[in-house]
């Protein structure tokens, strides 16, 4: 989930919430109107039988390309290539088409895809009238309506404490990650940046035996875009294809990064160490990935245009889990809860439980619908959930005023000469002889220099207004500044518009001293000094002098004082729905925090998701979806030091040693609001940041682990009620197979969520020492209205062993609302373990409780 702007208005709320969607699927009830379904099939997918299946096979041969086709080409230097045996795949894509011919005798469709290692099924354009006789043909378990998708650093590494401590334990960030594929399904990536280069490496850096992607040749991804860094590329786009909505040339028909969202997510996770980011000719530091040394494949399913649909991002990730990448980054999240028994049914899900089932770690942003309670858009268990949280640095700056008078701002740009104050001048009141506000109504964004009067801009400083319509991307900062350069001024400030309320606005880069009043309140001071400062003829009504004077305090020097962690505003929020209700499930989410406010990282040179940092190589972004592959590069570690971990394990590994504390020693503070967020704070809950703030150094080094894998969670969505025919049609597995009184609280995740407890239940979970033998001591504090014990209170554990403990939850005092409490572990090696409760108490009217 990429920028935030964030405004309380009804059109931005239509235009980004409801119009885009309509556009991209009909939800019209006419049986001729063609859309696309993913169907699948009663017969299990490759994974379920093979697991990996990875075979050896001969070097691939670069082929020169038919004309109009696309070219495949591996990356330069393997030394050992494996690659997936083809064979079976090419074999279940004959299967389909056959039961598509059969099923759909003589009629029109288009099938898309066939989707064969993690679900079998496929992908197809029919009509309504054509999926109700596919869906009652006896060889299809399920057909769904395609849905559509949607997208949701400098000094992140030391803030997390990286180099002396998580790269220090493992040889520096020389190799840091080494050996450990990370796939983006994102809008794809810049090949050219120097994130994600190879030639900076000055000893072996083979590409991983195990991985056997290729890479798509295309004019806008030649041969050679790939690496022992970027070790993969492909593009999925046939379900936007068939909707007439792509757009080849503003969207890309090939990995090449169109929109810089994705160049700036694999950046995060895993781009080279040590780049210098300079943005507006400002250097801003060296910029690094968390798992610098680890490598990339990069399966590109959204685009900067319309976003993404489902159809797409399986097939994605279906590759990507065939091509043998260890860990999935999903910085993306559904416009809207999935229909049915549960969320946790639908494709995107269930492919990736698939995938979690061939060991692959997946990560996914939680989305950027918070504040508010159930806000939620990453939903199963098996899927890893990161939240949004501020760091310690900050860029800010100031205009003072010749009142004496400072007011903040946002900008990254240099500021005024400090020995001098400058005139300032409204856009409105420097107007060429032949413009007026009535001829031009947006006159005062300062958008076009050929309005103005530059004799009477020049060496002043220009104010502009900054409306919706910069929200909206119909006006920029950029050419704002480009219309005070043009005029000689010597600086430029924007005033915040009183219709755009509760707005958030990232820094912006400028190239001369500007800066962004982003208060509304704020701008209101300015405008009456100015205003009361002006000296206007009695007669004429015309200005005589501007007597208002200032100058620019410079943004370009960060600022490390600030408290942090917090939970940033836009952050998703738990309860976890279970359904489109929604009802609450019995699974915390999110998992874990990390950083994803003001995160610095490469940007596609053609990059448009931020239009003030076009042409730019790299972009200061905010949301989820920056949060999320801190995790994913984090969790490249934790693989690299334990390669038998399980993804529960790693997950395991960083919620239970997640820290709970802000860098002053306060607990993490969340933000409530939109409007004012610094001003509506309070206590983070584990609805709000789940385990905590990741712990990148603990979490290699967690001692006990909580560990689950595919049956567990198959057994929790058999425990749904009335689940068993869909938990059939997505995985072709009977549910009389698995325990199906296995409900969310039993999973054996390192959180205990209850959304409904009445009377008591008891909770078991199992622990396992990846460590030194150790003892351990056990401790907690009971949510309100609960009373709450766990046993054994003490145990000692050896090396490779495990450990049960039994936690009994009695209901005292029913309430509306969740409470929280926790259980530490604490070892006497050092390693400390906390576990989160979340609780709401039903207690029945005919119960008595003791």
């Amino acid at each position: 989930m990429g920028n935030i702007y964030v405004a309380h208005l009804m059109v931005v709320v239509f235009l980004l919430g409801v119009f885009l969607p309509c556009l991209c699927q009909s939800d019209s009830d006419d049986d001729d109107t063609a859309a696309v379904y993913v169907v699948t099939l009663r017969h299990a997918p490759v994974s379920h039988y093979y697991g990996e299946l990875r075979r050896e096979v001969n070097d691939f041969k670069d082929a020169a390309p038919a004309p109009g086709r696309t070219q495949f080409n591996k990356p330069r230097r393997y030394d050992n290539t494996t690659k997936t045996d083809k064979r079976y795949g090419s074999y279940v894509s004959r299967v389909h088409d056959s039961l598509l011919k059969k099923v759909l005798n003589g009629e029109k469709y288009l099938k898309l895809y066939s989707y064969h290692y993690l679900i079998n099924g496929f992908a197809v354009l029919v009509t309504q009238k054509q999926a109700g006789k596919l869906s009652r043909s006896s060889e299809v378990s399920n057909v769904v309506l395609d849905f559509s998708v949607r997208t949701a650093t400098t000094h992140t590494p030391q803030f997390l404490g990286l180099p002396q401590g998580a790269w220090f334990q493992d040889g520096g960030f020389e190799t840091a990650g080494e050996g450990v594929v990370i796939g983006f399904v994102d809008t794809g990536i810049d090949p050219t940046h120097p994130s994600f280069g190879d030639s900076k490496s000055n000893h072996l850096y083979p590409v991983p035996a195990h991985f056997s992607g290729i890479c798509e040749v295309t004019r806008d991804f030649p041969s050679g875009s790939c690496n022992r860094k970027l070790v993969g590329a492909r593009h999925f786009a046939a379900s936007a294809i068939t909707r007439g909505i792509f757009n080849s040339t503003q969207d890309y028909a090939s990995p090449f990064d169109g929109d810089g969202h994705g160049t700036h997510t694999a950046a995060v996770a895993a781009g080279n160490h040590g780049i210098p980011v300079i943005v507006a000719g400002h250097h801003f530091g060296n910029a690094s990935g968390m798992a610098p040394r680890s490598h990339i494949a990069v399966y590109k399913a959204l685009y900067k245009s319309f976003g993404g649909f489902a159809a797409d991002v399986v097939a994605a990730i279906d590759q990507a889990a065939q091509d043998g990448v260890d860990i999935i980054s999903l910085s993306i999240t559904p416009n809207r809860r999935p229909p049915g028994v549960a969320t946790f049914f639908n494709p995107i899900d269930m492919a990736l439980l698939s995938a979690v089932k061939a060991g692959i770690f997946v990560v996914q942003a939680a989305g950027n619908t918070g504040p508010s309670p159930t806000s939620m858009f990453s939903f199963s268990p098996w899927i890893f959930t990161v939240g949004a949280a501020s760091h310690d640095r900050v860029y800010s700056n100031s205009i003072f005023l010749g009142n004496n008078v400072t007011i903040p701002g946002v900008g990254l740009a240099p500021g005024t000469d400090e020995n001098k104050l400058y005139k300032l001048i409204h856009a409105h009141h420097a107007l060429s002889n032949d413009t007026t506000v009535t001829d031009d109504m947006y006159v005062g964004e300062c958008q076009d220099a050929n309005k103005f009067n530059k004799d009477l801009i020049k060496g002043n400083l220009l104010m502009c207004s900054y409306s919706i319509r910069f929200v909206l991307g119909l006006s920029t900062i950029k050419r704002a500044s480009e219309t005070a350069k043009n005029l000689s001024a010597a600086g430029v400030v924007f005033y915040m518009d009183p219709y755009v309320i509760g707005f958030q606005l990232n820094p912006v880069p400028m190239k001369m001293p500007g800066i962004v009043l982003a208060s509304t309140n704020d701008s209101k001071i300015l405008m009456q000094y100015y205003n009361s400062s002006l000296q206007i003829d009695a007669v004429s009504k015309k200005i005589v002098k501007f007597g208002a004077i200032a100058r620019i305090c410079g943004g370009l020097k960060a600022n490390y004082g600030s408290v942090a962690p917090k939970v940033m505003y836009y952050s998703a929020r738990g309860p976890d729905p279970e359904d489109s209700l929604p009802h609450q499930a019995d699974i915390l989410k999110p998992n874990l925090l990390a950083p994803g406010s003001f995160i610095w990282a490469a940007w596609s040179s053609v990059g448009t998701d931020s239009v003030e940092f076009l042409g730019e190589n790299f972009a200061l972004m905010s949301g989820t979806s920056m949060a999320a592959p801190h995790v994913a590069g984090l969790a490249a570690l934790i693989r690299q030091k334990f390669p038998n971990f399980s993804p529960a394990a790693i997950g395991s590994a960083l919620s239970t040693t997640a820290s709970l504390y802000d860098k002053s020693g306060g607990p993490i503070m969340a933000q409530r609001s939109y409007a004012s967020p610094e001003l509506n704070e309070s206590p983070a809950t584990p609805f709000d940041m789940g385990s905590g703030f990741v712990n990148a150094s603990g979490a290699l080094n967690p001692g006990l682990i909580f560990d689950s894998g595919y049956d567990d969670y198959m057994s929790f969505l058999c425990g749904i009620n009335g689940s068993a025919p869909v938990v059939l049609n997505y995985t072709g597995q009977n549910c009389g197979l698995y325990n199906s009184t296995v409900y969310g609280p039993d999973l054996n995740l390192p959180s205990i969520t209850i959304s409904k407890l009445n009377q008591s239940r008891i909770v078991l979970r199992t622990v396992q020492n990846t460590a030194q033998n150790e003892s351990y001591s056990v401790g907690w504090t009971a949510p309100y209205g609960v009373s709450l014990k766990v046993s054994p209170t003490h145990f000692c554990i050896g090396s490779g062993e495990r450990q049960v403990l039994s936690v009994l939850l009695n209901a005292t005092v029913s309430s509306s609302v969740s409470s929280f409490g926790r259980i530490g572990l604490f070892g006497n090696q050092g390693h400390v373990l906390n576990i989160p409760i979340s609780i709401m108490v039903t207690i029945s009217s005919n119960t008595t409780t003791s």
